[in-house]
């Protein structure tokens, strides 16, 4: 087997038979490129290929943040987030309060700003969360960054399901 590519695609494995030719670069056959990219066959010259992308369709728009459900889930989030790290308490020690705090006010932010609802949670917010607890020199960032981000992952989509189902009563 010989490894024949183009500018357009990276070297694919193709048999010598199935090589199209034209001006001395050899093409794979249509079928080796991904689905968006389709041949334009030129009319006029009819042993010549335009390869080109065709636009991907918008499949989804997600809906805008919610501020009531962002400030229950921020007051849910706070609440357990706490109970969580108090079991940690030799990591925190005197300092539980001011992680909590910290990591409560950039999660609340981001549900008022970004989260649309399910397929929109981002890591963003939760890396801010360690950055941010790093720099006021807290203790337990990782830990409680790591929490956060399991948390969310756990809860917030469901919660965001259920708020919607019942039309904004949590």
């Amino acid at each position: 087997m010989a490894l024949y590519g183009c500018a357009l695609v990276s070297p694919i494995a193709v048999s010598p038979a199935k090589i199209t030719s034209f001006n001395g670069f050899h093409y794979p056959p249509f079928s080796s490129f991904p689905p968006f990219v389709k041949p334009f066959v030129n009319s006029t010259l009819t042993s010549s290929f335009i390869y080109r992308a065709t636009p991907i369709p918008a499949s989804y728009v997600y809906p805008e943040p919610i501020p009531e459900f962002a400030e229950v889930e921020t007051q849910k989030f706070k609440e357990q987030l706490s109970n969580k790290l108090a079991k940690h308490h030799e990591t925190f020690g005197n300092d539980l309060d001011s992680v909590v705090d910290v990591c409560s006010k950039i999660f609340g932010e981001y549900l008022h700003v970004e989260y649309g609802g399910p397929g929109t949670l981002l890591v963003e917010p939760f890396t801010n969360m360690f950055i941010a607890l790093n720099e006021r020199k807290l203790p337990g960032a990782p830990l409680a960054a790591r929490t956060s981000l399991l948390w969310a992952q756990n809860h917030l989509d469901h919660d965001w399901k259920v708020w919607n189902s019942k039309g904004g009563l949590n």
